[in-house]
């Protein structure tokens, strides 16, 4: 037995490429309209947390008081990526978020790179 395969795809079909053109247009938009002094402090929390080695979420950034929350939730997102394409991070797991704000809905957590961890020793 064989299945029916349509030559089209049906309107409001999953589309995997469609999903990812958003997900960059999301993080470009977020990043573009991010206060520069969050984006710096942000970028040097990620990496003082990916120098240690350990699991980290944006949580553990707050905690230790190395950012504030930002302006808007995005900013997250687009501060990660940023690092995670830089090489300095990648991505270790889907954990409880430990942030209030979100209810410890799921997120990423990070680590640093080897290669990150061995050119800033």
């Amino acid at each position: 037995m064989t299945q029916l395969q349509l030559p089209i795809t049906p309107q409001g079909a999953v589309s995997a490429t469609a999903g990812e053109a958003a997900k960059a247009d999301g993080i470009a938009r977020a990043a573009a309209n991010t206060p520069p002094d969050w984006a710096t402090a942000c970028r040097a929390a990620i990496e003082l947390m990916a120098r240690r080695g350990t699991p980290f979420q944006a949580a553990d950034l707050i905690a230790e008081g190395l950012v504030d929350e930002p302006d808007h939730t995005a900013r997250w997102g687009a501060a990660f990526m940023a690092a995670a394409k830089a090489g300095v991070i990648e991505h270790a797991g889907v954990v409880p978020s430990r942030r209030a704000t979100v209810h410890r809905s799921l997120c990423r957590q990070w680590v640093g790179t080897a290669t990150y961890r061995k050119q800033v020793a």
